[in-house]
């Protein structure tokens, strides 16, 4: 990828070259959101811990291996955003900081929309991959997590959080999950965007006994600090490997 060669451009070359810029546009993960909790009127409200994020590790790692490069990182992440609202906000959240690399990752709340959506969350992901290429800058779509395959026993005393764990764990289980994620692969192809595979990892995980709703601060949809670790060496295989 060109962001490397910038990258490895500003190691040396400190007057010359312009620091590199990294833009993460995405939903709740993105933003760095974890734990999730009921108020005394079964209200849901999110933790927020920004500094745990996936977008701080993987500029973490590049800058163990860059160490002379300053990079800028841009969290454009915000809870509950879908491909629909990011469409709205690109150009103030994302393009006006002329970015070198925008990490792209939607899906999680699309999905809620069901199959009716399904060609509407293609769409738009094409739409936001145009505007963003248009710019120069190079996009990566990182997929997400699973969402909750079952509804944990915590929830017990909350309707909210049972009503929602049930109607999430059936788009899971019902694989509407997964056409979303195989719509998000298709469109990136088409727009020649590379795509960094995390929700792949996360099903061959399941599929070889681990247990991904626990691994789930919220036991729904946010992934567990440690886990943005994975997220972030998938993002450096990918910008090596591409």
């Amino acid at each position: 990828m060109k962001f490397l060669k910038k990258l490895a451009e500003r190691q040396t070359t400190f007057y010359t070259e312009s620091a590199v810029t990294i833009v993460a546009f995405g939903d709740s993960v993105t933003q760095g959101c974890f734990e999730c909790y009921a108020d005394r009127n079964d209200g849901i409200h999110t933790e927020f811990d920004t500094k745990e994020c996936y977008s701080r590790k993987f500029v973490q790692i590049l800058q163990t291996l860059y160490p002379r490069a300053q990079i800028n990182l841009i969290n454009s992440g915000i809870s509950g955003d879908s491909t629909k609202k990011a469409i709205e906000r690109i150009d103030f959240d994302v393009l006006r900081y002329q970015p070198d690399l925008v990490i792209c990752c939607f899906g999680l709340n699309d999905v809620t929309k069901g199959t009716p959506e399904l060609d509407g969350y293609g769409e738009r992901l094409g739409e936001i991959f145009k505007k963003i290429k248009a710019t120069g800058a190079e996009c990566i779509f990182m997929t997400p997590n699973m969402i909750n395959s079952y509804s944990s026993r915590r929830f017990k005393n909350s309707d909210a959080f049972i009503n929602l764990s049930e109607r999430l764990a059936k788009l899971q289980n019902e694989g509407v999950m997964d056409a979303y994620m195989a719509k998000a692969k298709e469109v990136a192809l088409a727009n020649d965007v590379v795509v960094c595979d995390c929700y792949a990892k996360w099903k061959k995980m399941a599929e070889n006994g681990v247990d991904t709703t626990e691994l789930l601060a919220n036991l729904l949809n946010h992934p567990i600090r440690d886990l943005h670790w994975l997220f972030a060496h998938s993002l450096v295989e990918t910008v090596f490997e591409n």
